[in-house]
């Protein structure tokens, strides 16, 4: 982990709480402004900064464990765990004297009982957040928390429900340090390679985690290692120190076997002891920096819609309305032609899923004829079983290499065709911002393919061992009679259907794997995209009517808060920039 530079933990502190005032003043600012959310987060923020805390987020793709890891951490089962999302906004694991929990839903404080937390939390209980819970803060007596550090537990990225993505997405400002959670099986995804890009702009801390390590042989575990090292170093421009290799729910049941479990709670303590005030420092001022900047523009908008008169307000949000419009058609034209891209990504892989099958047809069921002229069971049902497990073996063998390279194939086919789309979003994003530039200015020119086209998966083996089970009492008794009688053309034909049918299944995977993960993208980059050019004109439309109130109490109204906004517009930026 990063050395701390010569700097005395007393100096660390003196300077996070010299912007306390600072941060008080912005809050002060934006409630003048009615600005009450941006006053609300300053105030979290200030609270923190005041107390010494700082937020540890533990992040990464759906099912990762990363609650379990955390569970494991503070010794103590106090965060849901399923096998479906249970994590559907962030959650604050904090110190106390007492184990207790508390949410925060329509600006207001409720205390909870911890054991009640998957009510809030989980996607069942609270599917796609439908409660509006804002926060969730669990207190426990636990030694890691003392020093002030939080354990933040995130939304996983990349499951199905798009909201617990963008949750985790908009806590990435309040984050201080990371736990990268990632897997061996699959692998570090594109779409988490971005995330903890976007953490690493204002983070120094990441720790990586290589989780579930008991699932996987020591090969396997060597190897996703080495490439989670190799990708993460690419991306982030810096050496990774060292991957944590844990199996986090080993640990919860004091299970610890040849691990990095123990080495992992030390240097956390460490982190927590050493870099715990510098964190705050650093959350302090980049909390000056982001808050100072969105007052600042709120600022802006209102003295122009103050400046100018009400058509011409009027006109330009109908202009940007319409601009908006425009770019959300020019998203479904994309669409068109993408679906078009899609279409031919598509009849390719299914040719060269039906020339892999009929070349592979021939050979594997001669394989099944000789492997099974072997079986020397007589009882019909038992002689079933072994045939189809003959079956699935044939299949394995033949499936596996050609899913290996048609994986490494296909991946290259979906990242010239996604990039393409991205290239032409791009395209939209910079004539936008070349026609409309004072109002977009502050938006991104250009989104990287990661940030849209990020899902990523890997084929899987479907053995489908249920059809090779007798279905109903009838077919077990036909099976006895026909074993019985050493008709073993029965189940020679119903081996070879079933392994057409896995052979068949597990080649299709490519194809519908591909195809899900495009459309899947495409739909979280042009939501993306449509969320960035709808705050715009919000921003443009409140500061619109807040110019109304003040224009219909006269020139003299409007002059007067044309000044406090100058002079409130000037002391924020320079609040701004004394982090600078």
């Amino acid at each position: 982990m990063r050395e701390l530079e010569n700097t005395s933990a007393a100096e660390i502190s003196t300077r996070a709480l010299a912007s306390a005032p600072a941060l008080s003043r912005l809050a002060h600012i934006a409630e003048e402004l009615g600005e009450s959310s941006t006053a609300t987060d300053i105030q979290q923020l200030l609270a923190r900064i005041n107390e010494g805390r700082f937020f540890v987020a533990c992040v990464g793709q759906f099912k990762r464990g990363k609650s379990t890891l955390l569970n494991a951490l503070v010794a103590e089962q106090v965060l849901p765990t399923g096998v479906v999302p249970v994590t559907t906004g962030p959650t604050v694991l904090r110190f106390g004297a007492e184990h207790s929990a508390r949410v925060l839903m329509c600006g207001k404080w409720q205390t909870v009982q911890p054991q009640e937390l998957a009510q809030y939390v989980s996607e069942e209980l609270n599917p796609e957040n439908k409660k509006r819970v804002e926060g969730v803060e669990v207190f426990l007596p636990s030694p890691l928390l003392a020093s002030g550090m939080c354990l933040v537990d995130t939304p996983g990225i990349g499951s199905v429900f798009t909201t617990n993505t963008e949750a985790t997405k908009e806590f990435i400002p309040q984050i201080d340090a990371a736990i990268l959670v990632v897997g061996a099986d699959p692998p570090i995804s594109g779409e988490e390679l971005a995330l903890i890009e976007a953490v690493a702009v204002n983070v120094d801390q990441i720790v990586i985690v290589l989780n579930k390590i008991d699932r996987v042989s020591p090969a396997e575990r060597q190897q996703a290692a080495a490439f989670a090292s190799k990708v993460l170093e690419g991306r982030l421009k810096k050496p990774v120190e060292r991957i944590y290799e844990v199996s986090a729910l080993n640990s919860l049941h004091h299970a610890i076997d040849g691990d990095d479990w123990n080495t992992l709670t030390l240097d956390l303590s460490a982190l927590a002891s050493q870099s715990g005030q510098e964190m705050t420092r650093s959350a302090a001022e980049r909390g000056l920096r982001r808050f100072s900047d969105s007052l600042v523009r709120a600022i802006q908008e209102r003295m122009r819609a103050l400046n100018e008169p009400i058509a011409n307000s009027e006109q330009r949000i109908a202009n940007l309305r319409q601009t908006v419009n425009q770019a959300e058609q020019s998203l479904r034209d994309l669409g068109a032609l993408f679906s078009a891209e899609q279409m031919r990504l598509s009849n390719t892989l299914l040719a060269r899923r039906k020339r892999f099958l009929r070349e592979t047809f021939p050979a594997a069921f001669e394989d099944l004829r000789r492997e099974s002229a072997s079986a020397t069971i007589s009882f019909g049902p038992a002689l079933r079983r072994e045939l189809m497990q003959i079956a699935q073996a044939v299949a394995r063998r033949h499936v596996m290499p050609w899913l290996d390279a048609e994986e490494a194939h296909a991946e290259e086919l979906y990242s010239a065709v996604t990039q393409r789309f991205v290239d032409l979003v791009n395209g939209l994003l910079q004539r936008i911002s070349e026609e409309q530039s004072a109002d977009f200015a502050h938006l991104p020119k250009s989104l990287e393919s990661e940030q849209g086209f990020r899902t990523r998966s890997r084929f899987y083996f479907h053995d489908m061992i249920t059809i090779a089970r007798p279905a109903s009492p009838l077919l077990y008794s036909v099976d006895a009679v026909m074993g019985a009688l050493r008709v073993r053309g029965w189940f020679l034909h119903d081996a070879e259907r079933f392994l057409e049918q896995l052979l068949d299944t597990n080649a299709s995977r490519v194809q519908g794997d591909v195809e899900q993960r495009v459309v899947e993208s495409r739909l979280r980059l042009e939501s993306d995209v449509r969320k960035l050019l709808r705050e715009v004109s919000a921003t443009a439309e409140h500061a619109l009517s807040k110019a109304r109130n003040v224009m219909a109490a006269g020139s003299d109204a409007v002059a007067s808060e044309l000044q406090r906004l100058d002079t409130l517009q000037h002391e924020t930026a320079e609040i701004g920039q004394r982090t600078t």
